[in-house]
């Protein structure tokens, strides 16, 4: 009981298959091409959608009249159905793309906002830069100073008693005591100015790494980020490729679903006429020894004495068919007017 629910139920899932691919390859080619056409995108629209629906009844007609269509009709077709899946796989390639270019356009916003952030903490870093040498020069000029302050010492012979007498110079005292007084004020300032770059350093990090993850671009471009850094291509290049291969395969593998669906369905039916009659009913079925039963089942002489056959003429009655036999003969007789047979009028046995 499972096994034959599944049976039954897998067609379905083919089919339902079928049209969600199908659905999905002819929303996105007609939103594609009314892009490309936006000046008449309802035009479009319309003309698209109706050229999706014929797509997909070409493919099952073609799939199920195979035998029977006429060549040139059937070379048309196959030729139309192939066309339409380009024009299909081309509107899929402008909606990619054209939705790949509005999230590439996002992020040069943010790079270029980035790189202005950049550009304003390089400057900072170059005023850093000079601040610091300065400060360096400074600090040394102060050290400098102090040392000639604590060294401000002259000697002299007292002119009455010729001592050698030690003492400072209040003048070189003054004058060293003056620009040590200007060297500590400009190191004082040079320290702040410091600081205060060094603030405008961190704000300057810190903002640049808000933008950078504070945004959805980051993570939709990651991973072509990843890859362009890995093969040394063009993040362009990489999209251009990933777009070629997925349109190569959704349309193409819309179609070959619904041929797979009526194919799985012409299975279910062969399954059900199985088990309705009993024994398998083959496409490639013996029509020579099926029309023989035909003829001889409907055909019947008359005649109690079998020799009366060869003195008298014989007595043909037309006699129905039973009913729960009935579809296996005329699928029989189907299949040979198929292949060619000339058979002769045998309604009158039917119901």
């Amino acid at each position: 009981m499972i096994k034959t629910i599944q049976n039954k139920l897998f067609p379905f899932i083919i089919a339902l298959s079928a049209l969600s691919v199908s659905a999905s390859a002819a929303f996105y080619s007609v939103s594609g091409l009314s892009k490309l056409f936006a000046g008449a995108a309802f035009a479009v629209i319309v003309m698209a959608a109706s050229l999706e629906v014929a797509k997909l009844v070409i493919a099952s007609l073609l799939y199920q009249y195979r035998e029977n269509l006429p060549r040139l009709l059937k070379y048309y077709l196959s030729a139309a159905c192939l066309v339409l899946i380009l024009i299909t796989s081309m509107g899929i390639y402008g909606f990619l793309s054209a939705a790949y270019q509005e999230t590439a356009a996002l992020a040069g916003n943010v790079d270029a906002q980035i790189a202005l952030i950049e550009t304003k903490r390089d400057n900072v870093k170059e005023q850093l830069a000079i601040y610091s040498d300065e400060k360096s020069s400074i600090n040394e000029a102060v050290s400098d100073l102090r040392s000639g302050l604590s060294n401000n010492v002259i000697q002299y012979k007292d002119k009455e008693t010729g001592q050698l007498i030690t003492t400072t110079s209040s003048s070189t005292r003054r004058a060293l005591e003056k620009q040590l007084d200007q060297a500590i004020g400009r190191q004082t300032e040079i320290n702040t100015r410091v600081d205060n770059l060094n603030q405008q350093l961190f704000e300057y990090e810190t903002e640049i790494v808000e933008v950078t993850s504070n945004n959805n671009i980051a993570g939709e471009l990651g991973p072509l980020k990843y890859l362009s850094g890995l093969t040394g291509k063009p993040m362009d290049q990489i999209i251009n490729v990933l777009l070629l291969t997925i349109i190569f395969v959704f349309d193409p593998l819309a179609i070959a679903l619904v041929i797979a669906a009526n194919f799985a369905f012409e299975q279910l039916q062969k399954k059900t006429k199985e088990n309705v009659y009993g024994e398998q009913v083959e496409e490639e079925w013996d029509e020579e020894h099926a029309m023989d039963m035909v003829l001889n089942d409907m055909v019947k002489q008359v005649g109690d004495d079998p020799l009366d056959y060869l003195f008298d003429e014989p007595k043909v009655v037309t006699k129905k068919l039973p009913k729960d036999i009935q579809g296996i003969f005329l699928d029989a007789i189907k299949h040979a007017k198929r292949a060619g047979k000339n058979l002769p009028n045998v309604s009158e046995f039917f119901d």
